[in-house]
Parts: structure tokens; sequence; C-alpha cells
């Protein structure tokens, strides 16, 4: 004999029976389904960031105890050669140098004596000429806006265009480079040739 259920009962109990099928059938899909593999983060290595700076080397002269070609890092200042040469001698005039001018790669620095520079006519003089060997020769790749400033011909504007110049392309190779910078002409860098380095 048929049972008489209700139409509010039947809903009750179709929607009780898709639940459970639905939990059912969840749980099946757990079960087959493939374990995703769990993340695990790797420890980070410490970035080692040793940016080797380069390295400049410079030929120090004159007035030093240990003349010679030395390695230095870059950002080093003419200090920093002097004392890697062993430090200045007596002789040495180190008010002529700017300690604080930074080196270039290739350049030569050149510590003056007291003595050559007393006997050193001024630039320019009669009896300079170029020729007396006892005047100290100006570095256009390492001398001061002010030292620059002091040879013939040359003034406080030249003077910065050299450093500019330099700056810009490295220390200067021959004393026939001045020939690029602006303002200096032939007939200037034979006025200077006698007067002045690379």
């Amino acid at each position: 004999m048929p049972i008489a259920v209700s139409r509010s009962t039947a809903l009750v109990l179709v929607s009780v029976t898709l639940a459970a099928l639905v939990l059912v059938g969840q749980r099946f899909a757990q079960v087959g389904a493939a374990k995703e593999p769990d993340v695990v983060a790797a420890p980070l290595e410490p970035e080692t960031t040793t940016s080797a700076r380069p390295i400049l080397v410079v030929h120090v002269v004159g007035e030093v105890r240990r003349p010679g070609l030395y390695r230095l890092h870059d950002g080093a200042r003419i200090a920093d050669a002097v004392r890697r040469a062993g430090g200045a001698s007596r002789k040495a005039d180190l008010a002529a140098l700017n300690l604080a001018a930074p080196l270039v790669d290739g350049i030569q620095v050149l510590v003056p004596s007291r003595a050559v520079l007393s006997r050193a006519a001024p630039a320019g003089s009669a009896d300079d000429g170029g020729s007396n060997g006892t005047a100290v020769r100006v570095s256009l790749s390492s001398a001061t806006v002010d030292e620059l400033d002091q040879l013939p011909g040359v003034g406080p504007i030249t003077a910065q265009k050299i450093v500019d110049y330099r700056t810009e392309h490295g220390p200067f190779a021959s004393v026939d480079d001045l020939d690029a910078v602006p303002g200096i002409g032939p007939t200037r860098i034979e006025q200077l040739r006698d007067l002045v380095t690379p």
C-alpha cells in the first residue's frame, strides 16, 4: 500500500538527499585527486655585492722614497699615491701639489723638489725658454685649474676647459691632445710643449 507523502515532505527529503550526495561526491573527489605539493619557500642566500672597484695604475716620480708604478682603487687621491710610494722625501714641495685631486688611470704624479722650484725661472720668462731642464713641467692629466692657469696664454677659462676635457675623455696621452680642447690651437700647443707633460 503506497505511503502518502505530502509535497513539502517530499521536497525536504529530496533536498536532504541532494546535500548528502554532494558531501559524498566531495569526499570521493578529495580521495581520488592527487595531493598538491606543499610549497616551501627556500631560504634566500644573502647576495654578496662585492662590486670590485676598478684598479688605477699611476706612475709616482720625483721626491718620493720609492718612485715607481702603483695600483690604487678608483676614487684614490694624489695623497694616496704619494703615501704608497713611501711618502714624500725631505726635499719635496708638497704645497706645489694638490694632494686632494682624484687620480686618473695612467697618469704620472710628479712630486717636485723645493730646490728645483726655487731655481726654476717663471714660466714664459726670457731665461726659461724650456731648455734649462730645471723647470717643473705641469701634468695635463693631474694639474689643478690654478696650476694650469699659471701657464703662459692659459687663463682660468681655458684651464677649466682642460680639466673638463680630461674629466670627460680621460687622461691626456700626448701634449698634442690639447688640440681637441676648445680655445687651444697649434700655436698655443707649441708654446706649451716644453712646459707641460701628458
